[in-house]
């Protein structure tokens, strides 16, 4: 597949959307996040992995782990990642015996990452790459069977499209599942938490990656993501069904999951 494929896929009549959409804690015209959001991980993709170990104190390796075993690997499934990224969902599939993987993302230098890892780690035989919009999935109808998320949607313009479309391209029987940052549902966690994303992350992004912006961006994406009976709801808005949430840390990361049935 290259990475500019297209493929038919079907429409759907869809309210007029607002103008503006939050970046971070800005409000900034809907054209314009998609460019914001590319030149951030433009800009953190060759330090994507550490970034991730400083955002979690290194949990998020345990909470992808659970994600995996969620999305229930099996040879005979074909798994789509979406904003996959540096590849660590794709390759903890694959590490459980899940069956062919597409590995997308809008941003061609977080593909180009996780590209090389596969590389390093003998799977390019059973990927394929491809930069994709979420929110505009190049694959037909019912074509794969499980559709995964992780730590991208919230970065997303039009999260319903994306939801939309992940039930679009599942077969009948099919599950999405997405990881993402939540909120936090302990109340002592919560000033900690804070003082870590808002005072700690952007100097350890300048520490790491000479960008504190962009780490400070991320830290406020988190909080102005849907929580997660919000997203639940969302969900079941697009059609997925047995919509369910598993919280991770106490809320402060959440699996959602639903079916196509």
């Amino acid at each position: 597949m290259t990475d500019n494929a297209s493929f038919p896929h079907s429409e759907s009549d869809h309210p007029a959307r607002e103008e503006t959409t939050d970046f971070g804690y800005r409000s900034v015209p809907r054209a314009e996040k998609k460019p914001l959001v590319r030149a951030v991980f433009d800009s953190v993709a060759g330090r994507y992995d550490v970034m991730n170990d400083v955002m979690s104190l290194g949990i998020h390796r345990v909470w992808k782990r659970i994600f995996i075993n969620t999305l229930a690997p099996r040879r005979d499934l074909k798994l789509l990642d979406l904003a996959g990224g540096t590849g660590d969902i794709s390759f903890g599939w694959l590490r459980n015996n899940g069956g062919p993987v597409l590995l997308t993302d809008i941003n061609a230098s977080m593909l180009e990452v996780g590209r090389t890892r596969a590389a390093s780690k003998g799977y390019l035989s059973d990927i394929e790459f491809s930069v994709v919009d979420a929110e505009a999935i190049p694959l037909p109808d019912r074509s794969v069977d499980r559709v995964s998320i992780a730590f991208g949607l919230r970065n997303c313009t039009d999260k319903d499209a994306v939801l939309r479309e992940a039930r679009r391209v599942l077969r009948p029987g099919g599950k999405f599942c997405c990881l993402e940052f939540s909120r936090v549902q302990v109340a002592a966690l919560a000033p900690v938490y804070d003082a870590w994303s808002f005072g700690v992350l952007p100097k350890m992004g300048q520490i790491i990656a000479k960008d504190a912006e962009s780490y400070r961006y991320l830290a406020e994406s988190i909080r102005t993501f849907p929580e997660q009976d919000v997203l639940a709801a969302m969900m079941r808005d697009a059609g997925l069904e047995k919509v369910s949430y598993q919280n991770l840390s106490g809320g402060i990361a959440a699996i959602h999951s639903g079916w196509k049935l």
